[in-house]
């Protein structure tokens, strides 16, 4: 059986990775041949720009079409591979894409157990205890500054005719009390003969200094 069907081969199945590199290199081959022909072409044509009509330039004529032909050959290989490996890239990208998409599939899942097992352990009825013990907290630290911040004897509202007449009051106080003391004189907490204050307890200095001196 094996001689008329061949034994199962064990080797590994080539990748789409691999076979883009082996598309790609087939194709650079290609581009090396057809660059030759290219050359030889333009040889051709330099030559035949230089000839004369006659036999021998029919015989360049036929080696340069052949060349074309080849040319134009490896011109349509190209396209085909250029082609298949264009297939095979868009076949892989959308290969990355919906292992992309399976792995963002895979972590919402993940994250939306995660979420259900928060939020069961969230008691909403002991948020909304805890707000409305918060406000009443809050509330009563309003009453508490409130409370300590009250004025004792203080009137609140003032009266703007009576601030007036006390003012008017103080303006003849200081009148009556600048008559009293005449123009250009001092106070008599200023005079010299006046002493020191009552309320000291030593005499200045320079009154030691004098008694000293006697």
């Amino acid at each position: 059986m094996n001689r008329l069907f061949g034994a199962k081969s064990s080797a590994p199945k080539p990748t789409l990775n691999s076979a883009i590199a082996n598309v790609d290199s087939r194709i650079e081959s290609i581009d090396v041949k057809l660059a030759k022909l290219t050359a030889e072409l333009s040889t051709y044509q330099q030559r035949l720009s230089r000839m004369r009509d006659g036999p021998g330039k029919s015989a360049v004529k036929q080696k340069a079409i052949k060349v074309l032909q080849q040319r134009k050959m490896y011109e349509s290989q190209k396209d085909q591979l250029t082609q298949q490996s264009w297939n095979m890239e868009q076949a892989g990208m959308m290969q990355d894409n919906l292992k992309n998409t399976m792995a963002t599939v895979d972590a919402m899942k993940t994250t939306q157990k995660e979420l259900k097992k928060q939020y069961g352990k969230v008691d909403i009825n002991k948020i909304e205890r805890m707000q409305d013990e918060m406000a009443d907290l809050m509330e009563m630290g309003n009453d508490i500054q409130e409370s300590i911040s009250r004025s004792y004897d203080v009137p609140e509202d003032v009266d703007e005719a009576e601030l007036d007449a006390e003012l008017e009051a103080l303006g003849e106080e200081v009148d009556l009390g600048a008559e009293g003391m005449g123009e250009g004189e001092m106070p008599g907490f200023l005079t010299e003969s006046a002493g020191p204050p009552q309320f000291i307890d030593e005499a200045p200095e320079q009154n030691k200094t004098k008694e000293a001196a006697t």
